[in-house]
């Protein structure tokens, strides 16, 4: 875990993918997009069918590193509005038993749909911070969103090297995606440096070492 602050909360970046709120004993996550592979295999684009499993296996380890009590899952959780009936035995025996060890948040996204154990929320405030799915034009208080999945390109010694990674400005926070199977946004693209205004610095984080690096991707006009 990887220690950073946020709007004066204390924070933690756990497996590079997800937050850790040690004042509430939560563990944030966004866009998991379980069965994502059985819904393109029922499109006749056949791939591993075991993205769940390996998400909520990386959950499980999160959940057991940090000791949370609490989960908020940001949305798009589902890949469909089915996906929660195309869970297999394992997979589905592996969120029940996470979501009874936990109290369980779920809070709505774009491709959500179907029921699973724990709570449902649009969206919600928890200790002065709004957690929602996707950043909110015109929020004033500060924010924790998913929905973008960015992602950090460098190059060095001649190699390109993608990771997931946060972005944050200020006083708004987004996720990077938990999911096994999901794709990734240049984290400095126009829509989300768009959305994490107003701003005076955008910065991606992300772990290396062992340490957070802060990797500076946008700066408002002197």
């Amino acid at each position: 875990m990887v220690p950073f602050s946020f709007s004066g909360e204390e924070m933690r970046l756990v497996l590079g993918r997800a937050v850790f709120w040690p004042r509430e004993n939560a563990l944030l996550v966004a866009d998991l997009h379980l069965e994502k592979a059985s819904f393109f295999a029922s499109r006749g684009q056949m791939l591993p069918p075991y993205d769940s499993r390996e998400t909520l296996e990386r959950l499980a380890v999160a959940i057991r590193e940090t000791g949370a009590r609490r989960v908020f899952a940001l949305g798009d959780n589902f890949h469909d509005e089915r996906g929660a009936g195309r869970l297999e035995p394992h997979a589905a025996g592996m969120l029940d038993a996470l979501t009874r060890a936990t109290d369980w948040v779920w809070i709505a996204g774009n491709h959500d749909g179907g029921d699973a154990d724990g709570t449902c929320a649009a969206e919600l405030a928890v200790g002065g911070l709004v957690l929602r799915h996707q950043a909110l034009a015109g929020e004033r208080r500060p924010e924790l969103s998913g929905h973008f999945h960015p992602k950090l390109t460098v190059t060095s010694r001649g190699r390109r090297i993608s990771r997931p990674c946060a972005v944050a400005s200020e006083r708004r926070l987004i996720l990077p995606a938990f999911g096994a199977l999901t794709g990734g946004m240049d984290a400095a693209d126009p829509a989300i440096v768009t959305a994490l205004q107003p701003a005076v610095t955008i910065n991606a984080l992300l772990p290396a070492g062992g340490k957070l690096v802060q990797y500076p991707l946008w700066r408002a006009a002197a």
